[in-house]
């Protein structure tokens, strides 16, 4: 199966509203006509307006994070019923910072996922290890784990859909990047979680990203191994760079 490479932009606490329509207007034109599915996941406050800026182009609009619930007394979240209205496609779930920072843990990213597929967005679901996990030689099994976990009651036609990062957490803004091969181990494991869990179809189907460190200059040689099918870019995101990402088979 042939799977359309995903290049998601991970903007993490970064850009007011104001350069938020600056950097989009400056991204725009640079990633017209790529060969690649193009997702701006920006800070919640940016939504609305990044939103406005989008429309009439190939690029979706994403978000960083969602609560479970529908709605009520949780002062501060932002509902799935609030991200879908906006114009939100894709929601980041899980990712390394909200796990260490704000202690999420596998079950609430699980009820996150189910969330997100409720209200017919797709969810990035990011695992990952740290070094010293990875040092130990669990890196596989805690992976698989976390796979496993966040699936917990999606169906197979939900899973084909979902988009599932891999980011080891010691190569996130340290500049350390897995090898081509670590990482092509790593996606290649999540692929084979998925097969277990539903089947080959699904499997082939479903997207895995890589990100820890991507940049322009190491694009190609990531994306080029068979079981990673795009990034989950962080720093780079933030300036013309991610375009160079985005063209990187160009």
């Amino acid at each position: 199966m042939s799977r359309t490479k995903i290049v998601a932009g991970n903007w993490k606490m970064n850009k007011t509203p104001s350069e938020a329509v600056a950097l989009v207007n400056e991204l725009k034109p640079l990633v017209a006509g790529a060969d690649a599915d193009v997702v701006f996941c920006v800070p919640a406050i940016n939504i609305t307006k990044v939103g406005e800026l989008l429309e009439g182009t190939d690029i979706a609009l994403g978000a960083e994070n969602v609560y479970f619930e529908d709605k009520g007394a949780y002062t501060g979240e932002t509902s799935p019923a609030m991200l879908k209205d906006a114009g939100v496609s894709y929601v980041i779930i899980g990712h390394s910072e909200r796990r260490e920072y704000f202690k999420e843990t596998d079950e609430e990213v699980n009820k996150k996922v189910l969330k997100v597929f409720e209200y017919d967005m797709t969810p990035i679901i990011c695992v990952g290890e740290t070094l010293a996990q990875r040092e130990q030689g669990v890196t596989i099994d805690l992976i698989r784990q976390q796979v496993k976990i966040a699936l917990l009651g999606v169906s197979k036609e939900q899973a084909q859909k979902a988009v599932i990062a891999y980011e080891p957490v010691w190569a996130i803004g340290t500049g350390k990047v897995a090898t081509k091969e670590q990482a092509q181990e790593v996606c290649a494991a999540i692929r084979g979680c998925v097969a277990e869990i539903y089947d080959d179809a699904t499997a082939a189907a479903i997207r895995i990203q890589y990100g820890g460190s991507v940049k322009g200059a190491n694009a190609k040689e990531i994306f080029g191994m068979p079981d990673i099918d795009g990034g989950l870019i962080g720093g780079s995101s933030l300036n013309d760079d991610f375009a160079k990402i985005v063209n990187y088979d160009k």
